[in-house]
Parts: structure tokens; sequence; C-alpha cells
């Protein structure tokens, strides 16, 4: 092994337990401590097999990745009108498009039976993925 080599696994060893003393820092939160007496439930191991719903599913999340795509486009974009980065010309282009592009999002939904809300993948403690959609927003679940 090159010192160059033994350098660069010197350094990913440094950062490994600088990461999992950061993670010992943390308070445990209430899903890893298990209540007294009872052993902490584990998560289910199965996959639903239901070929109708593997089919949704798998568009559900292939349209969910484009959601979150296509609001960090929108988010850039808004960036660069705040910023005058864009001629007069080019922020009506970006603007059509992304205005079609949403349209699009909303009509495949509608196609597969989904809103935009459903896309909006629930993380766990870090909370959803996706920004909670305004109320009234075409394609948001009733009641967000």
């Amino acid at each position: 092994m090159s010192e160059r080599d033994r350098a660069r696994a010197d350094r990913f060893d440094e950062v490994a337990d600088a990461a999992a003393r950061a993670f010992q820092l943390l308070p445990p939160g209430p899903e890893d401590i298990a209540p007294q007496g009872r052993e902490r439930p584990r998560p289910a191991r199965r996959i639903s097999s239901d070929p109708d719903s593997v089919e949704r599913d798998l568009v559900k999340l292939v349209l969910t990745l484009v959601e979150l795509l296509r609001q960090l486009m929108e988010r850039q974009a808004l960036h660069r009108f705040d910023a005058g980065d864009l001629t007069e010309e080019q922020e009506e282009r970006l603007g059509t498009t992304l205005m079609i592009l949403h349209d699009r999002m909303n009509e495949l939904c509608a196609r597969y039976d989904l809103t935009l809300g459903d896309l909006n993948l629930d993380l766990g403690p870090l909370g959803t993925l996706l920004p909670p959609a305004e109320p009234g927003t075409p394609g948001s679940a009733p009641g967000t």
C-alpha cells in the first residue's frame, strides 16, 4: 500500500471515528427506548408482492422523485429571479416550463389516482421529504 493510500485510509478512519462519536452524543429518542417489559418492535421485513399495488407503488416512488426535483428546480429558479441573473425572456420561458411540468405532474397523479400530497414520503424523525403543500394548491391532499 502506498503512502498516499495509507494517508487516505487513515483519513477515512478519522472521519468514521468522528461520526461515531457524534452519534453517541445524540440523546436517545422515544423510538430508541423500549417500553418497560416489552421488547422494541422490529420493522417488517416482508415486501408486498401484489402486482396491482407494486405498479402503483413504483409509479408513486418515481413521481415522488420527479416532484422533489421539480420543487428543487423551482426554488433555484426563484433564487435566480431574485438575483436578477435571468433576462426577461429566460424568466418567461422558465416560468412557463415550470407551470407545464406542474400540470403534467397533476395529470400523472390523477391517472394513478394520487395527489401531490400522496407523494410526500414520511421520513420518520426527519419529517417529510417534501414541504407541505399550501391549502388550496391544485393536487394537494384535502386538509393539508
